[in-house]
This record gives structure tokens, sequence and C-alpha cells, in this order.
């Protein structure tokens, strides 16, 4: 097995960084450790940092910095990297969640699979604070967990063409909400009023690598009087 941390090429102006080969919430000091170093070492050179479960993309100015060079930094910085003792699980935040069958059709899939009562399944995947490890597939989209043993899922064998904005699932160990409408194969078991993407807001995504998440059942009147759109799923997709 090749040994970690490694240095991997992503094409002329970025490296990938592997810190672990497995998902562990303990990567996540170690990640943002990174994220913070690079940051630092790169200055004006850094384009982006793209992290994940277990790794992080460095994408550089090759007008302002070599490849070579951009290397040996990363190597100094690995050399010298140690997790972040002032992670304290980043900010804590709420997304108010309507759990109904008709905006998220799984959720008596979800009961049949894990023998709960419906109740049960919303109190269960309404109590952790699950972890924001990465953003990706959607602008906005958060991959976090870990889900309970009892609700998890495989992903739907047919993704939907179409999943309405703010639909809340779950797929394997991970939970997430839809920031736009977009295909998906999710496993959806209701929706939130929470604005995910934003073009108006500093960084667009309300959800950032690293912040922490919990969801929170709210009923169909307050659901709308957030803001919530109450329009059943297949409904949505007919009128497509």
């Amino acid at each position: 097995m090749t040994k970690l941390p490694r240095l991997e090429s992503a094409g002329l102006d970025g490296w990938l960084v592997r810190l672990f080969e497995s998902i562990d919430e303990a990567n996540m000091s170690w990640i943002t450790a990174l994220m913070a170093a690079c940051e630092k070492s790169f200055g004006a050179a850094l384009i982006d940092l793209v992290p994940s479960y277990t790794s992080v993309l460095v994408h550089y100015d090759v007008m302002r910095l070599e490849a070579g060079e951009a290397r040996e930094r990363l190597i100094r910085i690995l050399a010298e990297l140690a997790p972040d003792a002032n992670d304290a699980g980043g900010e804590v935040k709420e997304l108010p969640v309507w759990y109904d069958e008709s905006v998220g059709p799984e959720l008596v899939r979800l009961q049949e699979s894990s023998g709960l009562s419906r109740e049960a399944v919303i109190a269960a995947h309404g109590e952790p604070e699950y972890r924001v490890f990465a953003l990706g597939f959607a602008p906005g989209f958060a991959f976090m967990g870990r889900l309970a043993d009892e609700l998890v899922l495989p992903r739907l064998e047919t993704p939907r063409q179409q999943v309405p904005a703010g639909s809340v699932g779950v797929a394997n160990r991970q939970t997430s909400a839809y920031p736009r409408l977009s295909p998906g194969g999710w496993n959806l078991i209701g929706r939130t009023a929470a604005r995910l993407f934003d073009r108006q807001r500093e960084g667009f995504s309300l959800l950032r690598v690293g912040d922490r998440v919990r969801f929170v059942a709210v009923d169909r009147d307050e659901f709308e009087r957030l803001g919530g759109d109450v329009s059943p799923l297949e409904t949505r997709n007919a009128k497509r």
C-alpha cells in the first residue's frame, strides 16, 4: 500500500494532497490544518482549495508558481503538519425540515428498512449534529455524516431526473439537502425551507466544510411560513 500522505498530480495547475484512505470525522482537524497552511504558504498564488473526506485539491496560478515549487511547498507543509488544535467543529447551523411523504417519498421506505415508526425515523435523523465533510456535485451541495446505522440506505437504482431545491435525502452513510433543482439519486425524506445556495450571499453556499448541521423537524404550517415549497414531488415533475 502506498504510504500516506502523498501528492498526486492534478494537471498543470494542481496537486491533490491525499491524507487518508477512509472517512472519519477525526480527519477534519487535519484537513482544516492543511488548508490553513496552504493559504499561508501559497499566498496570492493560490487559486482554490477543494477539500473532501480524505484529501485537499490545491489549485494554484501557474503564472505565479511553477509546478515543482508548488510541490516543494506542499512537501514542507506536510513535514510539519499537525491537527488543528483550535478546530471547534465549525459553526452549528440548523435546517428546518418538513418530513412528509409528499415531498420525501422514501420516508416510507426508510420506515420499512429500519423497522422504526415514522416518528422514530424523523427523530433518528434529526438527533445528531452532522459534520460537513465536503461540498460538491452541485454548488452548495454538502456531504454530511455520519448517518445512524438504522437509517442507512443505498442510492436509488434509477436516479430522478429532477429533484426540487431543498429536498433532504440520505444515501449510504451520508445525508444532505439539494440546493437547487437538479437530477439526483438520494432517498428523499423531507424538504428544508433553508436557502442553501444564494448568489447574493458571501461565499454563495450556506454550508461550509467543517460546519455542524442539525435538521430540525417543523410542521407544514411552519414550513410554509418560512418560505418552503409544499408542492408534492410527483406534481412538480408532472408539470415539467
